[in-house]
């Protein structure tokens, strides 16, 4: 199986953009992008340093014109959070922070990524946050900040319940949402709790 970083496919894509941009190139008949199989992809988003992204894509798209990337046939993808000592230093020690589940995936030249559904697990929360969007308002999880969708459903330990118009950042904080057409119900009694990344029984 191929295993190439986001930032890999620009060496693969870049024969490609010189001819389409060369004076007198028939850019209808030159394609501008690549297609792998069997993709594994890490990605190293600029504005959020100390997340990593990991994806099992059974096709990536890259059209380098539009800097878009598109995978398809996805497999579950995770969110690592890099670890620093004191000194602020990478350790080289990561930990898992969230799993993303989508029937597809398509990163932007800042590299945010959209899809039109999606399920996103806060494993310290224990919390997995269903996504819908439509083509003209999709899933957006925006790097350095958090995610947004027009419906998402919850379900956690702590809360659950229905939420439009959500955004919440990675943490598990809601935002912003439409408080006239959301609905949340707390676990006041504390029947279950979060431990490890697993649900427990309550104490």
């Amino acid at each position: 199986m191929q295993k190439l970083g986001l930032y890999a496919l620009t060496g693969i894509v870049g024969f490609a953009l010189i001819f389409a941009l060369l004076p007198g190139a028939d850019r209808a008949a030159v394609p501008t992008g690549a297609v792998l199989s069997g993709v594994q992809l890490t990605l190293y988003p600029s504005r959020d340093p100390d997340a990593v992204w990991q994806f099992r894509a059974g096709q990536v798209t890259n059209d380098p014109l539009i800097s878009e990337t598109r995978l398809t046939e996805l497999g579950e993808g995770q969110r690592l959070l890099r670890e620093r000592d004191a000194s602020g230093r990478l350790t080289g020690r990561q930990t898992l922070d969230a799993t993303l589940s989508a029937p597809d995936l398509t990163i932007d030249g800042q590299d945010n990524m959209t899809t039109r559904q999606a399920r996103i697990t806060l494993v310290q929360q224990c919390a997995d946050i269903d996504l819908q969007g439509t083509e003209q308002t999709p899933v957006k999880i925006e790097q350095g900040s958090g995610f947004s969708a027009p419906v998402a459903e919850l379900d956690s330990p702590l809360m659950t319940g229905h939420v439009e118009k959500l955004r919440m950042s990675f943490d598990f904080n809601i935002e912003d949402s439409d408080n006239d057409t959301s609905t949340l119900q707390y676990d006041l009694d504390g029947t279950e709790r979060c431990e490890n990344g697993q649900r427990v029984p309550g104490a």
